[in-house]
């Protein structure tokens, strides 16, 4: 337990360095905006262009980016109710969270998690678009923490996740 030590004292410090400046109100507005293109509605509207615009790749992208995330779910509330993190305000009163997060527990970031698996799927059947894509997750990451409901770790292990499982999807799916 001694390796989390250091680990858990760098999340609460980057976390403080994120939520105690004079501009966190500000910052707070941009991340909501930015963390709710993440909430699932967007990956919906991205495979359906894909599938009614593109006759040689939609189907597969569409089929890829599903089996993704019938892999990334369980996984994800599995890993999210074993180690049963607390959020990054119940650690310390100097956090304070800007929006209330829809579970209890912090790791992994289920929005990262999600973000980087459309990076991926959408970086493998449309390469043009990787860059957008993986900045796009990498922001909707970031505003997990600068909004206090993530610590670094969670959004690290979240990236992990969604690479891992749409790599296995990609792989599976073979186009």
């Amino acid at each position: 337990m001694r390796v989390m030590n250091p680990i858990a004292r760098f999340d609460l410090a980057f976390s403080l360095f994120c939520l105690q400046h004079r501009f966190n109100h500000q910052v707070a507005r941009m991340s909501r905006a930015v963390s709710h293109t993440g909430d699932g509605h967007l990956y919906a509207v991205i495979a359906l262009v894909a599938y009614l615009l593109d006759d040689t790749l939609g189907k597969a992208f569409v089929l890829c980016g599903l089996l993704a995330f019938l892999i990334e779910l369980p996984i994800y509330w599995t890993l999210k109710n074993s180690f049963k993190r607390r959020r990054p305000q119940e650690f310390s009163e100097q956090l304070v969270s800007f929006i209330t997060p829809s579970d209890r527990y912090s790791l992994p970031s289920g929005h990262t998690a999600a973000g980087f698996l459309m990076a991926t799927v959408i970086s493998h059947y449309y390469p043009p678009l990787a860059p957008f894509a993986f900045v796009w997750a990498g922001l909707i990451g970031l505003s997990r923490i600068l909004l206090g409901v993530h610590f670094v770790t969670d959004v690290v292990i979240g990236v992990l996740l969604g690479v891992g499982c749409a790599e296995i999807a990609i792989n599976a799916v073979g186009v």
